[in-house]
């Protein structure tokens, strides 16, 4: 696409912001460092970095800062990077309408991710999977924008669009006649599994990182039920076989329970959402090793706010009935051993805001060094890349977040981002700006 391409980088090259050379050696003494792969926090270290990656950890000792720059974080508890697995960074999702979808151009919806890649990256959210949106493969050019250096933001991993079947969960609405919704919006729509093996092969040629398919049913597209699986479990493993082919995942998003069994005996690498999951899903999930990925924050958001603004009837009582279920699911999962990762669907709610979740995972049985793992190192294993992030460890990338105070002790803390480091370049966090 490539006006997208285009304006998002002639605008990326206005709003950039100066940073620290990523080849440059830089010491970091860090009053606390969370080491998420042992599950302690550390006192007074030195965080060695150079050309974007971690050299060494060790203990701060007078000496060991000869002829280097240092930054002192010594007031600070440091963690990697924050990871959050289910975002939407392109396009304007607050302004939640039918027709405002229908009428956004794919320009406007990768200029829309500029503000919203800052924010996040500023909220210590150094890496994200982005779920996908309407206007295919716009996240496809803000990712490769970011990666480009053109403009602050996370780093990406992207779905591009989205496979669905006609009037499913991920069109535009279930209430919109097909023929009134544009072509690029509907890339990924397929039935039977020829068209799923065909419309997944196309989505791989555009680029994109990995594979989402709609399962069932969703909360916020009216004319569709939650309860109700989309594909069977066949279609499911086609997507998944063929995406294997060539080296890529394929992940679900999937409230009912049917459809969660589906989702996860069809192969695929994570379930999103989760909603409804019931004790055999969960022991599907356990026996499977598939990670679940559940936004219980955004519950609450969607019933405050939607309420004032107006949402849909529909879309209202679809997420009152899924939102408590979800968080009963989640603790459930938890118990039984089941892989989670970290995802809050940021879009649906203001980006910058990821950390939210936080303090709801801690809630529903998480202790805040098992919430914090799931944003860090349990991402990092969802996306296959725990060798190169999610943890403060030699060798990984230098995506790192100063915190006023340690979220281990008081989980709010994440929300407290004073810095921010990605591959080794100092970005501003939120408290200064």
């Amino acid at each position: 696409m490539p006006n997208a391409t285009l304006l998002s980088a002639t605008l990326a090259l206005l709003l950039c912001t100066g940073a620290a050379a990523a080849g440059q050696r830089t010491l970091i003494r860090a009053g606390q460092v969370i080491d998420v792969d042992n599950a302690v926090v550390l006192q007074d270290q030195a965080i060695l970095i150079d050309s974007g990656r971690i050299v060494s950890l060790q203990a701060y000792r007078a000496g060991l800062a000869e002829g280097i720059k240092v930054l002192d974080w010594s007031a600070y508890t440091v963690s990697p990077g924050f990871m959050d697995m289910h975002t939407h960074l392109a396009g304007d999702l607050l302004n939640f309408s039918t027709e405002a979808f229908l009428k956004a151009k794919p320009e406007d919806d990768v200029l829309a991710g500029v503000d919203n890649a800052r924010k996040t990256l500023q909220a210590g959210f150094t890496t994200v999977r982005d779920v996908g949106s309407y206007n295919a493969f716009v996240d496809v050019s803000l990712r490769d924008a970011i990666a480009k250096g053109w403009l602050p933001g996370p780093r990406m991993f992207v779905a591009g669009a989205y496979v669905t079947v006609p009037g499913g969960g991920g069109e535009v609405s279930g209430l919109v006649d097909a023929g009134k919704i544009p072509a690029r919006m509907r890339v990924g729509v397929a039935k039977g599994e020829a068209e799923v093996v065909a419309k997944t092969n196309l989505i791989l040629d555009n680029g994109v990182d990995w594979i989402k398919m709609i399962v069932t049913g969703a909360v916020l597209t009216d004319g569709t039920d939650v309860n109700q699986s989309e594909f069977s479990e066949a279609e499911v493993r086609a997507a998944v076989d063929t995406a294997a082919k060539r080296g890529h995942f394929v992940t679900a998003h999937a409230h009912g329970a049917q459809g969660i069994k589906y989702a996860i005996g069809g192969g695929v690498r994570s379930i999103e959402h989760a909603s409804l999951i019931d004790d055999q899903g969960i022991a599907m999930a356990k026996q499977h090793g598939t990670w679940l990925v559940m936004d219980i924050y955004n519950g609450d958001y969607i019933d405050t706010v939607g309420r004032a603004q107006g949402w849909s009837a529909e879309s209202l009582q679809k997420n009152l009935d899924t939102t408590d279920l979800q968080r009963q699911g989640f603790r459930k999962a938890l118990n039984a051993g089941v892989k989670i990762a970290y995802g809050t669907d940021a879009g649906v709610y203001p980006h910058g805001d990821n950390a939210k979740q936080f303090p709801y995972m801690v809630r529903y049985g998480m202790s805040p060094m098992q919430a914090i793992q799931s944003a860090t190192i349990e991402a990092a294993r969802l996306l296959n890349k725990q060798d190169e992030l999610g943890s403060v460890a030699p060798g990984k990338a230098a995506d790192l977040v100063a915190m006023a105070c340690n979220p281990v002790e008081k989980i709010e803390c994440t929300a407290e981002v004073q810095w921010v480091i990605k591959d080794g370049v100092i970005i501003q966090g939120k408290a200064n700006k």
